[in-house]
C-alpha cells in the first residue's frame, strides 16, 4: 500500500474519499446523518462496483462530473437551509433563469461562483492525475471475485424487489426487538392514509404479498440484503444520480397530470353585473385547528386582530375530507369530489383556469415547497396561474420562510394594472415544527419549544410546550391574515377573500396519545374558515354579503370553497353548482364525507374518546 503515498495516487484517493464524505457535511451544521453505517456501506459497494467494472479510475472519473458540479449547491443548501439537494431543489434549479438565480443569491453569487470554479478545477486536475497513474489499476483475480459477488448481490436484490420478501417467522420476531405499542397503535390508526413528510414514523414492515400463480416464491427473509435505496440516494458521489432519477420521475408525473386535464375548459365568463375592477383572494391555511382560534371561542386570545375586523364572517362548521395537504387542497381548489381525494390527479382544472377564462389575471403565491412526492398534485394546479411564485426554498425546516414573505409579492400583484385579479396565497401556517412558524415576539405562552433543537415530538412529556408553541403559530397566523386584509382595504375597490385550512391537528388531547395529523379525529377534520369583504364589495354585492352572513353557521365542507369563490367573483359557467355556494340564495347543504375507516358521513357519526375519533354509526362507504 506504499504506492498510495505517491502524490498522484494520494491526490486521487483523497479526492474520492472527500467526495464520499459529503453526506457528513450536514453534521457540521447541526444536521445529523441518518443511518451513517448504512450510507457508508452503500458507498463502499458503489465504489467497489464502479472500480471493478471500469478497472481504472481514469475510465470512470468522467462519471463523477455531476457530483462535482452539484457539490457547491449541496454545501450552499447545508449552510443556509440545513439540508442537502432534494427533488424540490432540483425543480427550482430547473425553472430558475440565471438572472433570477443571481437576484436570489445577491452578493453570495460570487462566493458560490468561486467555489464552483475551484471544484471544476479540482475535477480536471484529479482526472489528469487519474489518467497519468497506472498504480490504481485493478487487474488481479480479486477483481473478478468482486464482480461475481456484486452480480450475485444485484441479482438477489432485484429478485426481492420483483417477487417480494418472505415475512420473518414469528419465532424470529419474538427474539428480535418489538415495536412499541404506541407506534403500532399509531400505525394502525393511519392505515390506508397517505402520510405527510413529517408524519412518517417507524412501523413494522407489512407482510409480503402472496406470489401470483406460476410466479417464483418470495425471497427468503434471511437472504434480504441490508441495502436501502434511500440510503443510496443520500450517498455520494453516485447517489446524486438517484436524486436526478427521482426528479425525472417527478417531472413525468407532473406532465402526465397536466396532459390529463390540458384540453379541459370551463367555458367560463364574467357575469354581466360583476364589477369591472375587483380582487378575489383565496388563502389556504396549513395544519390549523378550529378550536384553537379565539374567534371560535378558544379561551386564549389567539385572534386579537381578526376579531376586530368588521367585515369578517367566521364560518362555524367547515369540514375537510382528509387530513393530508396533498389530498385536501385539490378538493378546495377544484371540483374534485371528497370521495376521490385519495386518488392522484383529476381530469379537470382548478378555479384558477375558470377565473382566467372569465378575464381575471391569476396569481399563485406560495410559502409551501413546489416539488416533492407530498405536494405535486397541488403544484399541478398552481401552474395554471399566470404568475406562479414559490418562495420557500427551505422546505419545512427552521430555515424556511415565515408566511410574511408573501407580503411583497402580494403587493406586486395588487399593483398589477389588470382590472380583475385572482390571488391564491398558500401559507405554511402551523406546520410542524410549530415554533419555527413564527418569530420570537409571538412566543407568548410558556414553556414553549422556541429555541429547542430538534424536539422529540413522540415524547408526550413535551405536550405543554408543544401546545404552547402551536398556539403561538395561530397567533402569528392572526397577525398575518390581518395584514393581508389591511392590504386589501388599501386597494379601494371590491375585494373578497376566503380563508380555509387544509386540515387540523391532534395534540395529545386529554388522554389521547396521538399527535399531528393523518388520523381520524374531529380535531383534524373540523377546520377554521372565514370570509371577508371590503366596503366597496358590500356596496356592489349586498345580496352576496347577506348570504355569507346568513350561512355563517351552515354545515359546510371544503368542497364548497370552489363554488363559493367563483360566485364571489361573479364567474359563471355551464353546469355551475350554485347550490354549493354559501354566498348564494340557492345554497343547500350536502353530505360531508370524511376519510375515517372508509368514507364516513360526518353528520351521521359519533365522536369517540379523548382523541375525538369520527366513527360512522353505520357502515362507511369503501375507499375506492
Amino acid at each position: 500500500m506504499v504506492f498510495l503515498l505517491r502524490p498522484r495516487n494520494l491526490y486521487v484517493a483523497l479526492t474520492y474519499l472527500l467526495l464520499s464524505c459529503t453526506p457528513l457535511a450536514g453534521v457540521l451544521f447541526g444536521e445529523p446523518l441518518a443511518h451513517p453505517g448504512t450510507v457508508a456501506g452503500v458507498e463502499l459497494m458503489a465504489w467497489l462496483g464502479v472500480w471493478a467494472v471500469f478497472k481504472r479510475p481514469a475510465y470512470f472519473h468522467w462519471l463523477l462530473l455531476p457530483a462535482f458540479l452539484a457539490l457547491p449547491v449541496e454545501l450552499y443548501l447545508y449552510v443556509f437551509y440545513g439540508q442537502g439537494i432534494s427533488t424540490h431543489h432540483l425543480g427550482i434549479l430547473a425553472e430558475t433563469s440565471p438572472s433570477e438565480a443571481a437576484e436570489f443569491l445577491g452578493s453570495k453569487v460570487w462566493l458560490l461562483g468561486g467555489v464552483a470554479v475551484a471544484v471544476l478545477a479540482w475535477f480536471v486536475t484529479s482526472g489528469i492525475a487519474a489518467w497519468r497513474t497506472r498504480d490504481l489499476d485493478w487487474d488481479d483475480v480479486s477483481r473478478h471475485v468482486v464482480l461475481a459477488a456484486l452480480a450475485l448481490a444485484v441479482g438477489v436484490f432485484a429478485y426481492g424487489r420483483h417477487f417480494g420478501v418472505a415475512p420473518t417467522p414469528p419465532k424470529a420476531v419474538a427474539r428480535g426487538a418489538q415495536p412499541s405499542g404506541s407506534v403500532v397503535k399509531v400505525a394502525n390508526k393511519v392505515a390506508n392514509k397517505v402520510p405527510e413528510e413529517d408524519e412518517v414514523e417507524e412501523a413494522a414492515p407489512p407482510p409480503a404479498a402472496a406470489p401470483r400463480r406460476g410466479a417464483l416464491p418470495p425471497l427468503a427473509h434471511w437472504a434480504q440484503l441490508p441495502f436501502d435505496l434511500d440510503a443510496f440516494a443520500h450517498s455520494w458521489p453516485f447517489g446524486i444520480v438517484a436524486r436526478g432519477v427521482d426528479f425525472y420521475k417527478e417531472r413525468v408525473y407532473l406532465a402526465d397530470l397536466n396532459r390529463s386535464s390540458a384540453a379541459f375548459r370551463f367555458h367560463a365568463r364574467a357575469d354581466e353585473g360583476s364589477a369591472q375592477a375587483q380582487v378575489v383572494v383565496m388563502v389556504i391555511g396549513e395544519s390549523s385547528r378550529y378550536d384553537r382560534w379565539s374567534l371560535n371561542g378558544y379561551a386564549r386570545e389567539t385572534n386579537p386582530l381578526l376579531s376586530q375586523q368588521a367585515n369578517l364572517v367566521p364560518l362555524a362548521d367547515v369540514i375537510t375530507s382528509v387530513s393530508a395537504t396533498r389530498l385536501s387542497v385539490p378538493v378546495i381548489i377544484s371540483r374534485k369530489p371528497a370521495t376521490q381525494s385519495l386518488k392522484d390527479g383529476f381530469s379537470e382544472k382548478s378555479f384558477i383556469s375558470a377565473f382566467k377564462e372569465a378575464g381575471y389575471k391569476t396569481f399563485w403565491l406560495s410559502n409551501q415547497i413546489s416539488f416533492g412526492k407530498f405536494d405535486t398534485p397541488v403544484s399541478v394546479f398552481a401552474k395554471e396561474a399566470d404568475v406562479v411564485d414559490f418562495l420557500n426554498l427551505g422546505g419545512f425546516t427552521d430555515n424556511s420562510n415565515y408566511d410574511e414573505v408573501l407580503f411583497e409579492p402580494l403587493a406586486h400583484a395588487l399593483a398589477d394594472p389588470a382590472p380583475r385579479k385572482l390571488l391564491v396565497l398558500h401559507t405554511l401556517g402551523s406546520h410542524w415544527n410549530y415554533s419555527h412558524r413564527y418569530p420570537k415576539q409571538f412566543d407568548k405562552w410558556q414553556p414553549s419549544l422556541f429555541g429547542v433543537d430538534k424536539p422529540v415530538f413522540t415524547d408526550i412529556a413535551i405536550r405543554d410546550k408543544l401546545n404552547n408553541s402551536y398556539d403561538g403559530s395561530i397567533l402569528y397566523t392572526d397577525w398575518f391574515l390581518d395584514r393581508v386584509i389591511e392590504t386589501l382595504k388599501g386597494v379601494h375597490q371590491p375585494a373578497s377573500m376566503l380563508y380555509v385550512a387544509d386540515h387540523g391537528q391532534t395534540l395529545y388531547d386529554g388522554t389521547c396519545k396521538l399527535v399531528f395529523h393523518g388520523h381520524n379525529t374531529q380535531y383534524e377534520f373540523h377546520v377554521p374558515a372565514f370570509a371577508w369583504y371590503s366596503d366597496e364589495y358590500a356596496e356592489h354585492y349586498p345580496d352576496k354579503v347577506d348570504q355569507l352572513r346568513r350561512h355563517r353557521k351552515a354545515k359546510l365542507a371544503t368542497e364548497n370553497m370552489f363554488h363559493t369563490l367563483l360566485d364571489l367573483g361573479g364567474v359563471r359557467y355551464p353546469g355551475e353548482r350554485l347550490s354549493w355556494s354559501f354566498a348564494n340564495p340557492a345554497f343547500r347543504r350536502h353530505k360531508r364525507y370524511v376519510d375515517s375507516y372508509g368514507w364516513t358521513d360526518y353528520d351521521n357519526a359519533v365522536i369517540k374518546g379523548d382523541c375525538h375519533e369520527v366513527i360512522a354509526k353505520g357502515k362507511p362507504l369503501p375507499r375506492s
